[in-house]
């Protein structure tokens, strides 16, 4: 079984570390009166914010600027973070990831938008441990993030010498763009209400499973870990 967690919003939040360390990164290269309103930004591709955003503020060819936004990026979220260390992981988290490390037929990965480098400092910073995940796909492993999932299936099949099905791999997020690209693939989603989203708005796009937060670790881990076929719809 392969379980893919979510970064921001469902792993730990930054208090809005992240974006505003995007908008100081454009800022230094384009100038003061650059902004990200109107560019929705949760559970979105780093890349595809970036190019929605450049165009936004009237940059014709956001791909010739990508390469010096996202070095800018990340040196402008690494000063955030040694200044003002804002991350932390959410509730239920860490117990939910000790206890999936307990089973043997679990592997745990890592499926978000955000960039690799910044999305390791995320994990380090919120007392999280990288090496807890052997498989992890980033915003720059797809042009989509219906792509992402069968990147993970492929990083999985190499780590463990097996193949896996779809329905055996459990998408964990807070946002639409989760349960979209878990139900894409044929995979079951887990929608946590503790991101951009709320639980209604969750709701509406039918989660296989709707929480509030990850605290009920005995619950979920018994709904990740029963056989497809007895899971309630």
């Amino acid at each position: 079984m392969l379980i893919l967690f979510d970064i921001d919003g469902t792993l730990l939040v930054t208090e809005r570390a992240g974006t505003q360390s995007m908008l100081a990164a454009a800022r230094e290269l384009f100038g003061d009166h650059f902004t990200f309103d109107g560019v929705a930004v949760g559970g979105r591709l780093d890349p595809l914010i970036w190019a929605d955003v450049a165009r936004a503020n009237g940059i014709e060819d956001p791909a010739a600027h990508h390469d010096r936004f996202r070095a800018a990026y990340l040196r402008h979220f690494q000063e955030r973070l040694a200044g003002n260390p804002t991350v932390t992981a959410l509730p239920g988290v860490t117990q939910l990831i000790e206890a999936l490390l307990q089973e043997t037929d679990a592997c745990l990965g890592l499926l978000t938008g955000n960039y690799p480098e910044t999305g390791r400092l995320k994990i380090e910073a919120a007392g999280l441990d990288l090496d807890s995940f052997a498989v992890a796909v980033w915003g720059v492993d797809g042009a989509h993030r219906r792509e992402l999932p069968l990147v993970a299936m492929a990083q999985y099949a190499t780590e463990t010498d097996q193949t896996i099905e779809p329905h055996d791999v459990v998408i964990i997020g807070d946002t639409l763009h989760d349960i979209d690209c878990a139900r894409a693939n044929g995979c079951r989603s887990l929608a946590v209400a503790t991101g951009v989203c709320t639980a209604k708005e969750l709701a509406a796009h039918d989660p296989d499973l709707l929480v509030d937060d990850l605290s009920d670790t005995s619950s979920i881990l018994a709904w990740i870990l029963k056989p497809v076929e007895t899971v309630s719809e």
